[in-house]
């Protein structure tokens, strides 16, 4: 579907086309490009009785503009009556009893779920080649990847399938992906979503947003999205911005803070060219281009790689065969349980990141690793702070290279981990973030990411938007792709 959420809300307010007819359309697509291997669960009797629904609204002429619009769920969020696997065999077959925050509200508007996205397992990957179920593939070329961990969300909206997709970002895992797979991502303020049903990856980290192929596609997600949930404590009581309204405001007098450390070495020639270009771009819309400097950035991965490993270490001590999820078979006894079940539910890198954050927090190592990236952690949101005093966002690549080959960094880590340099730090400062299309290198899309200061999602989306109306990246499509 390349036409834009206004679009077919439109066709289905005129008629035009029926939420069934709409959903039905998503599902085909979606069984003819399993080879993607994009969904973990495909849930066609619950979306098409959805849309049923979806079309008795529309005769009413009642409801948002996200009535009868499929789309696809991250399965890391809690969907009561349909399995929650988190891409893990750990949670296979775990069925909620419960619907998660995010759920609950894209289901109170009406619009149609079809099904669960596959991502790394746990949220925990660059690539989304750590689930269960098996990696995911780029459309633009199978035989890369789609990035991670909301490979899947990605994966399903650049083909066409879906408009738009839930995820989650805990160190760019939604950035990252819309930038390798061509589409827009936005990772609102940390506490603007609730947390409430997605199940934990890094609790101080994880934010929830969306995958779509607009930034105005964006806008409209969001404002369903957002909101206060007294269920979840990390979640901010603060009014919703009217974001759709947000994007018709000129760019004249913004200014762009362009950091010098995100277009340093490790940055590809490609990549850079591209950013170059945008931002020339936005110099035409009226925007200021200012140079600033994050002096502590290249501290952000080191510091993220003890804080979220540390957080899921903590979080992902619960699963452990005694109350739900894998047991292992036929224990001796309460240790066997412990480490059989553990050894077999978790995949490699999950395992990799519960012992480095078990390390971390150790006796004897607390202060000398967990302790001081959390001062690290402070030094880089004060960096963000200081810069917005100057600027209103913040502009660079959002990932240093393209999609890298299926397999190309599995036996790395640190060059997976590399992956989100230009990402990690938003998530340590609690920032929104928006990645959109600029451009193309290789032959493969290229994101240009933009951070704004803490619940600024309406200039974000107005920014990226008014953008979109210049370029027509974000329209590009894989070759095969309507």
């Amino acid at each position: 579907m390349s036409v834009s959420i206004a679009q077919l809300a439109q066709a289905l307010r005129e008629r035009k086309i029926s939420a069934t007819d709409l959903t039905r359309q998503a599902i085909d697509a979606a069984q003819q490009c399993a080879d993607l291997n994009a969904l973990i669960t495909l849930d066609d009797t619950g979306a098409l009785a959805a849309a049923e629904r979806a079309d008795r609204a529309l005769a009413k002429n009642v409801g948002s503009t996200l009535v009868g619009i499929p789309f696809v769920h991250k399965d890391i969020f809690c969907t009561k009556g349909i399995r929650t696997t988190c891409a893990s065999r750990m949670l296979a077959d775990f069925v909620p009893p419960y619907d998660a925050s995010v759920v609950e509200q894209l289901a109170g508007v009406q619009a149609v779920s079809i099904g669960k996205a596959n991502m790394d397992e746990f949220a925990m990957g660059s690539s989304n080649e750590n689930s269960f179920f098996g990696a995911v593939k780029n459309p633009w070329d199978a035989a890369r990847v789609p990035g991670g961990s909301s490979g899947g969300s990605a994966a399903l909206v650049a083909a066409g399938i879906v408009p738009f997709a839930t995820g989650t970002d805990t160190g760019g895992s939604i950035r990252q992906p819309a930038a390798f797979c061509g589409i827009t991502g936005l990772k609102p303020t940390y506490g603007r979503v609730s947390r409430f049903g997605m199940i934990a990856y890094a609790s101080s980290l994880d934010c929830g947003g969306v995958l779509a192929r607009s930034a105005e596609d964006c806008a409209h997600v969001l404002t369903a999205m957002a909101g206060h949930d007294a269920r979840d404590a990390t979640s901010t009581n603060a009014p919703v911005d009217d974001y759709v309204s947000a994007l018709t405001k000129p760019l004249a007098g913004l200014r762009i803070g362009v950091a010098r450390e995100y277009l340093g070495a490790g940055i590809d020639a490609g990549i850079g060219a591209v950013v170059q270009a945008a931002l020339k771009q936005y110099e035409k819309l009226g925007a200021t281009l200012v140079d600033i400097s994050l002096p502590n950035a290249a501290l952000a991965i080191p510091a993220y790689y003890v804080i979220a490993p540390a957080e899921a270490s903590s979080n992902l001590a619960r699963y452990d065969g005694v109350r739900y999820g894998h047991r292992c078979t036929d224990p001796t006894s309460l240790e066997d349980l412990y480490t059989r079940t553990r050894a077999e539910g978790f995949g490699a890198e999950v395992q990799r990141r519960i012992l480095v954050g078990t390390y971390a927090l150790s006796a004897g190592y607390y202060d000398a690793y967990y302790l001081r990236a959390q001062r690290v952690r402070r030094l880089i949101a004060s960096d963000f702070t200081d810069a917005f005093k100057t600027v209103d966002v913040i502009a660079g690549p959002t990932t240093p290279t393209v999609a890298f080959k299926l397999g190309e960094k599995s036996a790395d880590p640190l060059a997976m981990y590399a992956a989100d340099v230009n990402t990690v730090a938003v998530n340590l400062a609690g920032l929104p973030a928006i990645s959109l299309p600029a451009g193309f290198s290789e032959g493969l899309p290229v994101g240009l990411q933009l951070i704004a200061p803490a619940f600024a999602e309406a200039r974000l989306l107005n920014a990226a938007h008014q953008f979109q109306l210049a370029t027509d990246w974000h329209a590009r499509m894989p070759e095969g792709v309507a």
